[in-house]
């Protein structure tokens, strides 16, 4: 009896479900409806927050060139010299890092902040939100364009050696971490809506995750520390970025092919994410304007 009892009870769960399921994939829908058919809003936000990020400082839009420089120089002094390390064009080595971690901390930066940053047009203007934080995302394309132009300087000047028809894979590097970072800036451009303290968190732990990746220090070196097994070994095998700065890092500087299976595994998971995301941001939107 309690088993029939059981068996009806979950029958009857089940078309409970896929009203959710239904509910959901309608929502994901939605999203990429509003995200195709309002395409010119988010080329106009990416070309103002382009205009006043710009205009903001006295050097205007040089900074994305010298920006990456600057923290390349740093860093090479603090390990070349400080730590004494023998790797070989240091410079173009960390620079390979540099590059694509500034575009990520930048959108994601600029991606928590966007809906709350519009708190005044989202109470009296009636538009699709999730249009802010892809705008923001997209904006930071532009930086890792200009962010090219050192790193072309670099290799023509001082490592000619390293340029190879690798180098013309980099945007495909490029399409698997924009997708990626598309789906944590949705996501915590939602949740910082509701939990003011997501940026100053976030910050901390973009700090911590750029250390526990192989930005500083080659593949081999962390293959030595995570060949101990434990915790480290663990968070280094799942960790994203280990993949993307280990393509990115064979591209320009070991001129080799990215990993392709490690590269497919991360598309595939930053789309569930992104999915997910999407699905999230939809649910939670009608809140924005009563929360702001």
């Amino acid at each position: 009896m309690l088993r029939f009892a059981d068996m009806e009870v979950a029958q009857g769960a089940r078309p409970a479900l896929r009203p959710a399921r239904r509910k959901s994939f309608r929502l994901f829908l939605e999203a990429l409806g509003e995200i195709r058919s309002r395409r010119r809003l988010v080329r106009y936000l990416v070309e103002a927050d382009l205009q006043k990020k710009g205009a903001n400082t006295l050097l205007g839009n040089i900074w994305w060139v010298l920006d990456p420089l600057l923290q390349m120089v740093v860093y090479v002094v603090f390990i070349s010299i400080i730590v004494s390390s023998k790797q070989d064009a240091y410079p173009l080595f960390i620079f390979c890092a540099i590059l694509p971690w500034k575009w990520f901390t930048s959108s994601i930066g600029d991606g928590i902040t966007s809906v709350t940053a519009q708190e005044q047009i989202i109470k009296q203007v009636q538009f699709p939100k999730v249009v802010l934080p892809l705008a923001a995302v997209v904006s930071g394309i532009v930086n890792f364009a200009f962010g090219m132009i050192p790193l072309a300087l670099l290799l023509i000047v001082f490592y000619s050696s390293h340029i190879s028809a690798w180098l013309l894979l980099i945007p495909v590097v490029a399409v698997v971490q924009f997708v990626f970072t598309l789906a944590l800036a949705v996501f915590l451009s939602a949740a910082n809506v509701f939990f003011r303290d997501v940026g100053n968190l976030i910050r901390h732990l973009l700090r911590l995750w750029f250390y526990l990746s192989p930005a500083l220090y080659s593949a081999s070196q962390i293959d030595s520390i995570t060949s101990r097994g434990g915790v480290l070994s663990k968070i280094f095998n799942l960790n994203p970025w280990a993949a993307m700065f280990t393509s990115y890092r064979n591209l320009i500087y070991y001129d080799t092919g990215p990993l392709w299976t490690n590269l497919l595994g991360v598309l595939a998971v930053s789309v569930i994410l992104l999915i997910l995301a999407l699905i999230f941001f939809k649910r939670v939107e009608p809140s924005f304007a009563k929360v702001l």
